[in-house]
């Protein structure tokens, strides 16, 4: 992904690139926990996200259709309630 960035006050525009690199492996056999909102905008916009496993991927599965990740579940509840 390139975004364009126009620096305050001068004629330089600077592109930005993002690389992202997306995770292979057992990770696409299970639902994933990440923050909703992040979650949501992912679906969206088509944009990664990171579980609390570590795995950054696009979401575009219905995740009830897949068991719980258990690193996700048990990092899930490990965290205190908020």
């Amino acid at each position: 992904m390139t975004t364009p960035i126009t620096m305050p006050d001068t004629e330089t525009t600077r592109e930005e690139r993002v690389d992202y690199r997306y995770d292979d492996g057992d990770h696409e056999r299970f639902s994933h926990y990440v923050p909703k909102d992040k979650l949501m905008a992912a679906m969206i916009e088509g944009t990664p996200v990171r579980a609390l496993c570590g795995k950054l991927w696009v979401p575009s599965r219905d995740p009830q259709r897949f068991p719980v990740c258990p690193q996700c579940k048990e990092i899930h509840e490990s965290l205190p309630d908020a």
